[in-house]
C-alpha cells in the first residue's frame, strides 16, 4: 500500500516555538519515529509545509543591506531542500541501514492568471501586531491577514495543475525509497504557451 504522510510547516515549527534548526529537529524526530514503523510494510511519500520556514528565509533575505530580496520560489525551492534535509537525518536514525530516503526539490504546474495570485491565503512567516503589519506592507508591499489575535503575511496559494518530477518520484517509489517531495506544496511554474508540453521550458511564477 502507497501512503502519503503531510507534515504541517506548523507542526515542525509551531508559532510559540524558537525558530531554529534544533527546535525543528526535535518536532521532526517525533515524526520520524511515527513514520519508520511504517516503511517496513508500506511506500511512503512525506509532504510538508513550509510557512513558518519560508517565511523566516525571507526575512533573512531582507537582513541584507544592498542585496535584491530573494523571490518566493528560490525560498520555496530552500526550504523544500533544509526541511528535507532534517526529515531525511531522522529518518535515517529510525530506518534499517539499506532503507533508502530521498528528498525531491519539486515543480508544480499552476495557472499564471489563477485568481489565487490577486487574494493571497497563505500564511507565512511570524506573527506581528496590527501597527507592524501595516509599516512593512507600506513599506514592501506585503499583504497580511488576522492570523488568530494577530496578522500574519499572506502570499499566493495558486491551484496545482500538475506535478513536474512525478516521473522520478515514482520511479524513486518503484524503487523501494521513502520519498519526501511537494514540500510547501511545490514550487509554482508556469510552462510556456510556445514550449511543447513534454519538453522542459518552465518559468517561475513570482
Amino acid at each position: 500500500m502507497r501512503i502519503v504522510i503531510a507534515l504541517g510547516g506548523n507542526a515542525l515549527l509551531r508559532r510559540s516555538d524558537p525558530m531554529t534548526t534544533e527546535v525543528q529537529r526535535k518536532n521532526v524526530r517525533v515524526a520520524a519515529q511515527a513514520i519508520a514503523p511504517l516503511a517496513a510494510d508500506h511506500s511512503i511519500v512525506i509532504v510538508h509545509g513550509n510557512g513558518p520556514q519560508v517565511g523566516l528565509l525571507s526575512l533573512q533575505a531582507e537582513a541584507y543591506q544592498g542585496a535584491e530580496p530573494y523571490p518566493l520560489d528560490v525560498l520555496d525551492a530552500g526550504t523544500q531542500g533544509m526541511i528535507g534535509y532534517l526529515i531525511q537525518q531522522e529518518l535515517r536514525s529510525q530506518l534499517p541501514p539499506d532503507q533508502q530516503v530521498a528528498t525531491l526539490l519539486t515543480m508544480i504546474v499552476v495557472d499564471p492568471d489563477d485568481p489565487a495570485f490577486q487574494h493571497p491565503t497563505k500564511f507565512i512567516g511570524p506573527v506581528y501586531t496590527k501597527d507592524d503589519a501595516d509599516a512593512l506592507a507600506a513599506a514592501k508591499g506585503w499583504a497580511f491577514r488576522p492570523d488568530g489575535g494577530r496578522m500574519r503575511r499572506v502570499v499566493a496559494s495558486p491551484q496545482p495543475q500538475r506535478i513536474l518530477e512525478i516521473e522520478p518520484i515514482s520511479w524513486l517509489l518503484d524503487q523501494g525509497a521513502v520519498v519526501i517531495c511537494a514540500g510547501g506544496g511545490g514550487i509554482p511554474t508556469m510552462i510556456p504557451a510556445t514550449v511543447p508540453r513534454g519538453l522542459v521550458g518552465v518559468e517561475a511564477v513570482i
